[in-house]
């Protein structure tokens, strides 16, 4: 039975990844919206999930589109790993995020395919999500 890796993809700007993602041995599954990805997450119940982390200061109950997604593995798939790509600039409100929430690694943009690769190695080699505050 092959692992499930869930690809999402909302504001993109960067390389498809999905050759990375196979050569790592997953069957690839993509969405470009979170309401789908949650979806996704529910059907395909992925063992590693890789995702945007987009600030957006004009959320009233939260800071990012993490949000949702990271409560949701929480809770119907604790065992999943999450590699967040994210910009620099919003490094902080990563990092508060990652208080709350397991993420297993995350990558500054511009992603180089090769420490993607890394990543996703230490991912799935790490076992449990890294624990929030850890």
């Amino acid at each position: 039975m092959s692992q499930t890796l869930l690809a999402i993809v909302e504001l993109g700007g960067y390389p498809n990844f999905t050759p990375v993602y196979r050569a790592a041995g997953y069957e690839v599954v993509m969405a470009t919206s979170m309401r789908k990805a949650l979806g996704l997450v529910k059907k395909h119940r992925p063992e590693l999930v890789v995702a945007e982390f987009n600030f957006q200061s004009d959320f009233r109950d939260r800071t990012s589109n993490l949000e949702s997604l990271l409560a949701t593995l929480q809770t119907r798939c604790p065992q999943t790993r999450v590699i967040v790509f994210y910009e620099k600039e919003h490094t902080a409100h990563l990092d508060r995020l990652r208080g709350r929430f397991p993420v297993a690694r995350v990558l500054p943009f511009p992603i180089d395919p090769e420490s993607l690769r890394e990543a996703i190695e230490a991912a799935a080699a790490s076992g449990n999500p890294e624990s929030p505050g850890a």
